[in-house]
């Protein structure tokens, strides 16, 4: 290694899985300057977001918030073994991941971290009363190479029985919002939506997205915004002829382009892209995933058929296969050409009750 140029010795590097990065720190001083380096920890990045996207999951058993990192480069080579990794804090809720850094609440601490490098950080504390749903969001702005959080508390107003009620939101939600490495959290005010919990969080274009519901509760339920540049909510236009059912509905990222996911009349999946962000007309019901979803799978108790929640769609690979979720506890890979599945097979039992695409990386909170 000593006798190759220093920009040889970068590309080697950034091509290695993260695994093996963080194992190598301890070859020697000079290995674990070049590899703890922001020069390597951006090159690496840079090269991993163009690979198939890995997987970090909370489990609910065996054991309980257990944290597990899935490699699927690793595992098109042959490694099925979950890699078990420790975060900075227990019994926190998992909740985004960006540039390889995760977003974990517990009640009112939030910490960042870097879950295979172990550097974390808490952030400033917030009061909170009890019972409140809150939303949280976490994301990276590259033109201001700042890392953001955005806490959304959502309250229900207070109405006397009037008549009209019904044509009324009887939602607020409360938003705060934080820059990483800040000392104090910012009021945005207040915004006339739920937000529905869940796994529909996603970031396209610099933008949070949720599932909320409006101004107006008889309306279906909308596609909410949050640009974390300009720090504004606006709604995003949505495919016609979809309901957005919160049962039946999620928002997905596939090819970074913003999509939905829908139950359809088969008891399948359509998925609608957004080819154009932010364009009504540019969305597409590019895949049907509709009578070829599998009706029925093994389990331990013989054959469970299939329900339209069962599955749900979690990212696409450079294949353009699409990984799928089932119940939590199992992945397929659909392979839309052949409209086929795979069954991914893992050494360990899984069953998770939160689960992030994340890509592995060197960066330092």
């Amino acid at each position: 290694m000593e006798r190759l140029p220093p920009d040889v010795i970068l590309e080697i590097l950034s091509r290695l899985p993260i695994t093996t990065l963080v194992q190598s720190k301890s070859v020697c001083r000079s290995w674990r300057s070049i590899i703890q380096g922001s020069v390597l920890a951006n090159k690496h990045l840079l090269y991993t977001a163009e690979n198939d996207p890995c997987i970090i999951f909370q489990s609910q058993r065996p054991i309980p918030d257990q944290y597990y990192f899935v490699d699927f480069a690793c595992y098109s080579e042959g490694n099925k073994s979950l890699k078990k990794i420790s975060v900075s804090t227990m019994h926190a809720r998992l909740v985004a991941s960006s540039n390889g850094l995760l977003c974990l609440c517990s009640y009112s601490v939030i910490h960042i971290c870097n879950p295979l490098t172990r550097d974390f950080v808490e952030l400033p504390k917030l009061s909170r009363e009890y019972g409140e749903m809150v939303i949280l969001g976490f994301d990276f702005i590259p033109t201001k190479k700042e890392y953001k959080v955005v806490e959304i508390i959502c309250r229900r107003k207070r109405f006397r029985f009037e008549s009209h009620l019904a044509a009324s939101n009887p939602f607020q939600s409360q938003v705060r919002i934080l820059t990483v490495g800040d000392s104090q959290w910012r009021s945005l005010g207040m915004v006339p939506y739920q937000f529905v919990q869940g796994q529909s969080q996603v970031t396209v274009s610099g933008r949070l997205h949720w599932i909320a519901q409006p101004e107006n509760i008889i309306m279906d339920n909308r596609i909410i915004s949050f640009d974390l540049t300009a720090e504004q909510f606006q709604v995003v236009p949505q495919p016609d002829n979809v309901i957005l059912d919160s049962r039946f509905f999620e928002l997905v990222v596939l090819r970074g382009h913003l999509c939905v996911a829908a139950s359809n009349a088969s008891c399948g999946l359509d998925i609608w892209v957004m080819k154009e962000y932010n364009v009504k007309e540019s969305w597409v019901k590019e895949f049907i995933i509709g009578g070829c979803l599998p009706q029925e799978l093994p389990s331990m108790n013989g054959r469970i058929p299939f329900f339209r929640s069962d599955f749900r769609v979690v990212c696409s690979f450079r294949s353009g296969k699409i990984l799928l979720e089932r119940r939590r506890t199992s992945f397929l890979l659909y392979d839309p050409v052949h409209e086929t599945f795979e069954d991914l097979v893992f050494e360990g039992e899984l069953n998770w009750h939160k689960m992030v695409v994340h890509v592995g990386s060197l960066v330092s909170i």
